[in-house]
């Protein structure tokens, strides 16, 4: 039997206490991380509005040179979706029922990499984090960006969220 530990599922191999155009793409190299996995809404967009920001817009057309992207998100709007991969020149999934493992795996078993050479980038730990540490890959928790692409410092319904994880883990910094 497979001992399952919940307090490891729930900590991301990385915390970035910012958006993801922050990110350095040497520090991300340095990882072994050849592909990445990137969530839409809140960590590419706001939920509000599909627009994208400059600099996240030109932080992944720079990270396009040095890994393989795919967006995965949970949204089940087709074109919300679609309107930000067409803009980014990116495959996606939408409804893809995060932290369910399913649909991500196909993804995984489609590209020339193992999930520990793929890092899964979100800004929710019950979702991104878990449904990543579940298959193995590497974890890069974001906070997320508002309607002008600003980082929230401030996001309710995520503070509750990493304040519940780090109850179940003893705390994560």
């Amino acid at each position: 039997m497979i001992r399952i530990n919940i307090k490891e599922l729930l900590i991301p191999n990385w915390k970035v206490n910012d958006k993801i155009s922050k990110i350095s793409i040497n520090d991300l190299s340095s990882k072994n991380v050849k592909a990445l996995i990137l969530d839409v809404d809140g960590t590419l967009i706001s939920g509000k509005k599909p627009v994208l920001s400059s600099d996240i817009k030109n932080w992944i057309d720079n990270s396009k040179k040095y890994f393989y992207i795919y967006l995965f998100s949970n949204n089940p709007y087709k074109s919300r979706i679609k309107l930000i991969a067409d803009e980014l020149d990116l495959e996606f999934t939408y409804s893809g029922g995060k932290p369910s493992k399913k649909k991500l795996k196909k993804i995984i078993d489609k590209i020339p990499y193992s999930s520990n050479e793929v890092a899964i980038i979100g800004d929710r730990v019950f979702t991104d984090i878990l449904v990543g540490n579940r298959l193995g890959m590497y974890t890069i928790l974001v906070d997320s960006v508002d309607y002008y692409g600003k980082r929230i410092e401030k996001n309710n319904f995520q503070s509750i969220e990493r304040y519940l994880a780090r109850i179940i883990t003893g705390g994560f910094s």
